[in-house]
């Protein structure tokens, strides 16, 4: 029987294209998060992406109430605040992915799931340390010493938490893996902060925002044609 691997699934092109690879020798079940984003059109990707990587079950959940939390802290919730180009501070949502990656790690531990996963990259470790392998590590440990009597008690099982950045993997590899699994297709995915402007008929992104950038260098690394809409 495969194993069973619960993906952190944004709609996004890196955790696509991870949970794409993953579903190669995994019975994944995904999971998106509603946190309270600009970019709600990354929800509608990761629903897409869930059917066609025939997720066994697909949960997006409902945390927008961190929102009022997390306040003025970050601009990918603040919608007073200006998206730069390129990286600012102002784009860090406090410890984001240690919320994202306990819940889901509650629901690999109940369904006896035993991998979590999340699409951080290399690229991403230099401005976002919970993208980081000592984080990913340290959260992995929290969490097994969390749950482990009920490990052993024979009840449930210890998770192993995986990235592409603990493998050592860029951008522009992850992207290769993605577009060998999903072809054209992963033009669906959402990348940009915001929620995008529409253009004949299509919402496009900004091209502007760190992440639209990030993903035009990924393609041209991976010498990949990119066939994303931008605005600019």
């Amino acid at each position: 029987m495969a194993d069973k691997a619960v993906c952190i699934v944004s709609g996004g092109l890196d955790s696509v294209c991870y949970a794409a690879n993953l579903a190669k020798d995994c019975d994944i079940y995904t999971i998106t998060f509603a946190y309270g984003q600009r970019a709600r059109r990354e929800i509608d990707s990761a629903r897409y992406f869930a059917r066609l990587l025939k997720s066994k079950d697909h949960r997006v959940v409902d945390i927008s109430f961190m929102k009022s939390l997390y306040g003025s802290s970050n601009a990918l919730t603040d919608r007073k605040q200006a998206i730069s180009a390129g990286f600012a501070q102002n784009l860090v949502v406090p410890i984001r992915n240690a919320i994202f990656i306990t819940i889901a790690s509650a629901w690999a531990m109940s369904i006896n799931a035993r991998v979590v996963a999340y699409g951080a990259h290399t690229g991403d470790t230099l401005h976002y340390a919970d993208c980081r392998p000592e984080f990913l590590r340290s959260i992995n440990e929290a969490l097994n010493i969390a749950d482990s009597d009920s490990v052993a008690a024979g009840k449930r099982q210890e998770i192993v938490i995986k990235s592409p950045a603990i493998d050592g993997m860029s951008k522009s590899d992850l992207l290769k893996l993605g577009q060998q699994a999903l072809g054209d297709k992963i033009f669906r995915t959402w990348s940009c902060y915001s929620n995008g402007s529409r253009s004949k008929g299509r919402y496009i992104h900004c091209g502007r925002c760190e992440s639209c950038i990030n993903r035009k260098n990924a393609f041209t690394l991976a010498k990949i044609d990119d066939k994303t809409r931008y605005a600019a």
